[in-house]
């Protein structure tokens, strides 16, 4: 894949280096060319440029990556400034840094779903994470195993668990499924949510847009995932 990471500081060059060495296109950017410097022969590319510039970003193939990462962890207003660019420029997948419980509420006013502590977590784990291609979200058990959201396949649609043995053939346990539903609040105005059902039960029919959230060995998500991949490049 190809992935723009945003801050070289201690996290984003880990992360970055981490994901370089995974097999992925890494580009690195900060605007101390001093950061810069002591990545760029580790990584695909390093670019020195402020992020907080909208005009700095016609030095950079954003629309052709598959994923961007705000890493940036000294300047908060920084990091969500960057954000905030990236999402007006493009449609690529944000994944961004939070630096406080305020931070946080604006990357998810601004429909940032993706957002991570490193506080909290180690660039290692991300890259697993990031890896995953065709995954939405995932939580790394350990290793070898994980729990990840994807999405049902065509042909699971208006099947009942009971009737599908596909899931089987993936050897991935399900837990739940989320479905996207209509929401009124006090003055009526709609809202699309996303909420889980549940236990599923064996009579649950599978619909379109569901996702189901599996647990299982990472080898066989990643079969269940390129299979989801070919199919979308047929259709």
């Amino acid at each position: 894949m190809k992935i723009i990471v945003f801050g070289l500081g201690n996290f984003g060059m880990s992360l970055a280096i981490s994901l370089t060495e995974t097999g992925n296109e890494v580009i690195g950017v900060d605007k101390n060319i001093e950061k810069v410097n002591l990545v760029k022969d580790k990584i695909s590319h390093a670019i020195a440029l402020d992020s907080t510039n909208e005009l700095s970003y016609e030095a950079l193939p954003l629309k052709d990556a598959d994923k961007v990462v705000v890493a940036i962890g000294e300047n908060e207003g920084a990091a969500i400034i960057t954000t905030a660019i990236i999402k007006k420029l493009s449609d690529v997948k944000i994944i961004s840094r939070a630096l406080s419980p305020i931070h946080d509420t604006v990357l998810e006013a601004m429909g940032i779903h993706s957002i991570i502590h490193p506080e909290q977590e180690s660039a290692d784990r991300l890259t697993k994470q990031i890896n995953f291609k065709s995954t939405l979200e995932n939580y790394q058990l350990d290793d070898n195993f994980t729990i990840s959201e994807v999405k049902a396949k065509p042909e699971f649609f208006g099947k009942t668990l009971q009737e599908l043995d596909s899931i089987d053939k993936y050897h991935l346990t399900l837990i739940t499924i989320i479905r996207k539903r209509e929401k009124r609040n006090l003055i009526g105005k709609k809202s699309i949510i996303k909420e889980s059902i549940g236990r599923p039960a064996p009579d649950t029919i599978v619909q379109e847009d569901d996702i189901l959230v599996v647990y299982g060995y990472n080898k066989d998500i990643e079969t269940y995932c390129i299979g989801q991949e070919e199919q979308q490049i047929r259709s």
